[in-house]
């Protein structure tokens, strides 16, 4: 873990020099490169999820991109290809760790947790973003690395799909809130039913409008 330390503080970010993800960074760093991506540090419930992805250079499927440039229907749809060619890890970090560790903290959380949890431990990840986890192997942050790497941006996909398909399935124990349309994000919708009937165990205390809300006494919901 020292090793990899020294080497995850001394790698530069690399931002945007084109249009679109492509395969580059994968192929400058060689080996098995896995791109690192997060959805679910803005909502106001749920867990945040992440994914690490592999890609097969000569198994890419057509389409990828950063995912919240894609409608549902279309990550949806490359889903089950990711899956099928690639190798995948998932990652969580829940509503109490978000809660005890901080949104941040607890996404570098879920990203070493989707690393290790790749079938095959990469030489490199390309992280999303400009903070680092520690992770098992070298790592290089790239910023809006969703628009520039193809892993990173199949790993976006995969970890937007895995993450809404959870969120609806809470909304069914939960249908006050919208969770099926908004993810726990804070729509209008979402805080009028807070207001109404009060925070669910899936809330974040620690986000503000829940906090507010357990401050002037509302009690958080079985």
């Amino acid at each position: 873990m020292a090793k990899t330390q020294r080497l995850l503080m001394t790698k530069s970010h690399i931002s945007s020099t084109h249009n679109g993800p492509n395969y580059m960074l994968e192929q400058q760093f060689g080996g098995l490169v896995c791109g690192v991506d997060e959805v679910g540090r803005g909502p106001w419930a749920g867990p945040v999820f992440t994914a690490a992805v592999v890609l097969d250079p000569d198994n890419i499927p057509d389409g990828l991109n950063d995912s919240k440039k894609l409608t549902r229907k279309k990550r949806e749809a490359l889903y089950p290809l990711i899956m099928a060619t690639a190798d995948v890890g998932f990652g969580e970090a829940t509503v109490a760790e978000i809660d005890h560790h901080n949104i941040l903290q607890a996404t570098l959380l879920a990203m070493a947790r989707a690393v290790i949890n790749l079938k095959h431990k990469p030489d490199h990840a390309l992280v999303d973003g400009t903070q680092l986890p520690e992770l098992i192997c070298p790592a290089t942050c790239v910023k809006k690395g969703d628009s520039i790497s193809l892993s990173i941006a199949a790993a976006s996909i995969v970890a937007k799909v895995k993450r809404d398909f959870l969120m609806t399935e809470l909304g069914e124990i939960y249908p006050e809130y919208g969770w099926d349309r908004n993810a726990g994000y804070g729509t209008s919708h979402h805080h009028q039913a807070l207001r109404l009937v009060g925070p669910s165990r899936f809330h974040r205390k620690s986000f503000a409008p829940i906090r507010n809300l357990i401050s002037q006494g509302i009690a958080i919901r079985d």
